[in-house]
């Protein structure tokens, strides 16, 4: 994914294929908070902002390994489904090859369902980056933490549906008790990242 155009992506996307999928756009959505973050932050380099110049820097390469980060996991997304696919094509034939097809196919879900929560974390710290840089960022580019933050929101979101369809086929109880903790930040996240969004609008209406 890191190295196709996006209208190449936004078309595979489209297709009647089983990924990439929302875990994938939910990536896509995090790869575009941590982006648009990164920029801001780059607009916060004047001498102006000299006081901040270590956070802003930590924050520049924070929002550069979350942008290569998200992209990975959309292409982790797609190659778990790949895995599914083929689990699926094992034969079943007889009792002893059921058992194997059905551990495979338990074990590729569960592969499936992780690149999604883990988007989740990185939605998360995007809007933490996006608090911290809505309160000491150039407010000629406030509104891009907004997008950012909403970016982020939909990351999560987006996430949580895509990890919530495969809980039913993960059979190890202790993934999917970490899992189901993992999706319960969601709300979090999301009422963090709306708020954020609505008091950097007032301030761009004040």
């Amino acid at each position: 994914m890191s190295d196709e155009t996006i209208a190449g992506f936004l078309g595979r996307l489209a297709a009647r294929v089983p990924a990439p999928g929302g875990a994938s756009a939910a990536a896509l959505h995090a790869a575009l908070a941590a982006s648009l973050l990164g920029m801001v932050a780059r607009y916060t380099t004047r001498d102006e902002y000299a006081e901040h110049r270590e956070t802003i820097g930590h924050i520049i390469a924070e929002t550069d390994e979350l942008q290569g980060i998200a992209l990975r996991l959309a292409e982790a997304d797609e190659d778990a489904f790949r895995v599914v696919i083929g689990a699926s094509r094992l034969p079943s034939g007889t009792e002893a090859e059921a058992a194997v097809r059905s551990g495979a196919i338990a074990r590729a879900v569960l592969r499936v369902a992780w690149p999604a929560v883990q988007v989740i974390s990185l939605a998360r710290i995007a809007v933490d980056l996006a608090e911290a840089l809505a309160a000491i960022g150039n407010p000629t580019v406030i509104a891009d933490v907004a997008a950012a933050a909403e970016a982020a929101r939909a990351a999560a979101a987006s996430a949580r549906v895509s990890a919530e369809i495969n809980l039913s086929g993960i059979t190890d109880e202790q993934a999917s008790l970490e899992m189901i903790t993992d999706l319960g930040t969601v709300d979090e996240i999301v009422a963090r990242a709306e708020a954020l969004t609505a008091t950097i609008r007032d301030q761009i209406r004040a």
